[in-house]
């Protein structure tokens, strides 16, 4: 699984962690004592204002709370709280004992690996020069505009580059690579995994051959790596390489790791807070630097074999109770790569058998006590659920295994494939108002039924692409999927149909939701016969 994994199924969802304040600032509070507000400190702490948490079964995905931050960095936050410093200063320690433990040239803490990405470009961009620095994102005058990134490497989180207000310029080829490089280049910006390879196309050896005669900064978004020491992507190359703190590191869910060119990474702090300009809006805070650095120096120490199996125990008290299922096989998954390092349990089953599958399982897991985040995939007479266990607590694999074991041992009656037949006819263009929280937009929708099924476009706000869905009795489910290089939308319409009005929601995924009233469009046009001239105009 790549890094960061855009959402893929409906079973991710929002979890956190936490860690007691210092008894400096709060008192000793008691674990079980409720403040007057009503908040509970302690392991109710998230069900005392109405969330209930979740076993993560997923990974070390932000959405759900990335890691469980190490005791070593929850203890090195509480001591910093305590204190007061000179952030500069500060930064310079961190940096400096970053170099010291792993290796590097130099180290820098982020407000989150995508705010790193952020002020390294703003420094590429301006070359640690504050009155360039404040200009941004008006570039205009300056030299450094343009940053180059290979297509397998776009993705959503090349916003964090974007928002400097560079060139975008996309590469499929080496000989492309070459040729987009010119004194305008900034920094080439790159994601660690399977294409960076060696012996891939462009893997980090090729552009780092191009790249570094003429002087250009490489950056590596390595976010859901276990951390290498000595580091592989600065031997292969790289100038700087970016990681997360709040995932395979167990540091502070809101910091970021920064390795690399001291030079370049003292311009990148430069354009961070405390100091002012585009980056002010990124803070990290000074227990969130020592607790990234803790996470570091922990990371050195740490036991990751026993770590590794105690994460297939937890799989194993799994495996054990589900394989008893007739019809369920299971198989773990060891991966190597360094991204989302984690073993994974596979339990597949045909799901024409069991009249059950993985998705609807994981969607069952998400809205149910006690809830787990579980990933499911689905092929032809195929279907499996997919437990991840580097973030699994202890206990959990007991709770995970009884729950999965008593849905798919459930009885239940063989599907039927019947569809109610459609109440109304819902061909033909449609006028749609989509409110948002707090704006309203105009799309529009042509759509074409045969029975139950729908098919059309639906064009957006600055797009259009096509549409399919569903129509049973006067209830309608439509899904568009909005692509762009690095970005993406999933539009999923669910409504209440008349003669001339739709009406009802749209799921919008990690953007919540909106909703939308569809109005019946009927042009009235004349009808005129359309003649062809017969050559060229003798006039204009």
């Amino acid at each position: 699984m790549k890094r960061r994994e855009i959402i893929k199924n409906l079973s991710v969802l929002p979890f956190a962690g936490s860690f007691l304040p210092s008894a400096s600032l709060a008192g000793n509070v008691e674990e079980s004592k409720s403040l007057a507000s009503g908040l509970s400190i302690g392991p109710d702490i998230y069900a005392s204002i109405g969330v209930e948490p979740i076993i993560n079964c997923r990974g070390t995905f932000t959405i759900i709370g990335g890691s469980v931050e190490r005791p070593e960095v929850i203890a090195a936050m509480k001591a910093a709280s305590g204190y007061f410093i000179q952030y500069d200063e500060l930064a310079f320690g961190v940096g400096r004992r970053l170099a010291e433990v792993t290796g590097a040239e130099w180290g820098m803490v982020s407000s989150g690996c995508a705010a790193g990405l952020k002020h390294v470009t703003a420094a590429c961009v301006t070359g640690g020069n504050p009155e360039k620095l404040i200009r941004i994102p008006d570039l205009s005058g300056l030299e450094k505009t343009e940053v180059v990134i290979p297509a397998y490497s776009r993705n959503v989180y090349d916003h964090a580059i974007r928002n400097i207000g560079v060139k975008v310029i996309t590469v499929d080829t080496a000989e492309e690579l070459d040729r987009a490089l010119n004194s305008q280049t900034a920094l080439i910006y790159i994601m660690a995994g399977n294409e960076s390879e060696i012996g891939q196309p462009l893997s980090l050896e090729v552009i780092a051959g191009l790249a570094k005669p003429k002087n250009i900064p490489i950056l590596v978004d390595a976010a859901a790596e276990v951390l290498t020491i000595p580091n592989v992507h600065l031997a292969r190359g790289a100038t700087i390489v970016a990681y997360s703190g709040g995932k395979a590191i167990c540091g502070p869910q809101c910091a970021g790791l920064l390795l690399g060119n001291k030079d370049l990474l003292m311009s990148a702090w430069q354009a961070s807070a405390p100091h002012h300009g585009p980056g002010r809006d990124d803070k990290v805070g000074k227990e969130e630097m020592m607790g990234m650095l803790a996470a570091v120096e922990a990371w050195v120490t740490r036991d990751h074999q026993a770590e590794w199996k105690t994460w297939l125990t937890y799989l194993d008290t799994i495996a054990k109770r589900v394989a008893k299922i007739d019809g369920v096989t299971v198989a773990v998954h060891e991966p190597t790569e360094l991204s989302n390092k984690s073993p994974v349990l596979n339990i597949t089953w045909d799901p024409d058998k069991l009249h059950i599958n993985a998705d609807e399982i994981a969607e069952d897991f998400a809205r149910k006590k006690p809830r787990i985040a579980i990933g499911s995939t689905n092929e032809e007479r195929k279907t499996s659920l997919n437990i991840t266990s580097g973030q699994m607590q202890p206990g959990n694999d007991k709770i995970v295994a009884d729950r999965i074991f008593a849905i798919l041992s459930q009885e239940r009656s063989p599907r039927s494939d019947a569809m109610i037949a459609p109440k109304v006819k819902i061909n033909g263009h449609w006028d749609v108002t989509v409110a948002f929280f707090n704006s309203s937009s105009t799309h529009k929708l042509y759509l074409e039924q045969d029975g139950n099924w729908i098919q059309g476009t639906h064009t957006s706000d600055f797009s259009t692409q096509e549409i399919a869905g569903m129509i049973e009795g006067d209830q309608v489910k439509l899904r568009s999927s909005l692509r762009r290089p690095g970005d993406g939308i999933s539009y999923m319409f669910s409504g209440t149909v008349s003669e001339s009005e739709i009406s009802g929601s749209i799921y919008l995924g990690e953007y919540l939701n909106a909703k939308f009233t569809a109005k019946r469009t009927s042009y009235k046009r004349e009808r005129k016969r359309v003649v062809i001239p017969g050559g060229p105009p003798l006039a204009t």
